[in-house]
């Protein structure tokens, strides 16, 4: 039985990917403050230091041309074992409904200072997002209207999803509060 492959002009193509309206937008609206950007496969990637952040994130939620109304995720990224500086990033997926395209946001979190501005204000599903990042990794959440833990219980000591976390270690017994 033999596999059939079709092969797309991309493929074949020696030329770079066009770079995305989103990406292009960021670059002409924050040309000092977009730090990298990429495309793979059509996803679009930017990465913006945490004192930018707010003010792009309202960008992307407001701009006619781009309208992202949803944000899809919000995780972290431990780079301990990898030895990479800063250790942490923040990492966003928006949706734009109304023109179809999505864009990761990254931010870089340095261990020292494990904190980014809420977007709570932009996208109440943040809420829920920040605090499970907060209660796995430890990153604070300025202007968070709730931050504490979601998943673990209160008395939980660490953050679990952190790279130096002791996957054998003892958590205290909490007994049914009645």
């Amino acid at each position: 039985m033999s596999e059939t492959t079709s092969v797309t002009p991309e493929s074949t193509s020696s030329q770079p990917p066009a770079e995305s309206l989103v990406l292009r937008k960021l670059r002409e609206r924050f040309p000092d403050r977009v730090l990298e950007t990429h495309t793979h496969r059509g996803d679009a990637t930017a990465v913006v230091p945490r004192d930018a952040a707010h003010e792009i994130f309202r960008f992307l939620k407001e701009d006619e041309d781009l309208s992202f109304e949803m944000l899809t995720d919000l995780t972290a990224v431990d780079y301990l074992k990898m030895k990479k500086s800063p250790r942490f990033e923040v990492v966003y997926h928006l949706y734009s409904l109304t023109h179809n395209h999505r864009v990761r946001i990254k931010i870089p979190v340095t261990e020292a200072q494990p904190e980014v501005d809420s977007i709570v204000s932009f996208w109440s599903i943040a809420n829920w997002y920040e605090r499970e990042v907060w209660d796995m990794f430890g990153i604070r959440f300025r202007g968070h209207p709730d931050l504490r833990r979601i998943l673990l219980y209160e008395e939980f000591k660490g953050h679990p999803l952190r790279k130096d976390y002791p996957k054998n270690k003892r958590q205290p017994l909490v007994t049914a509060k009645m």
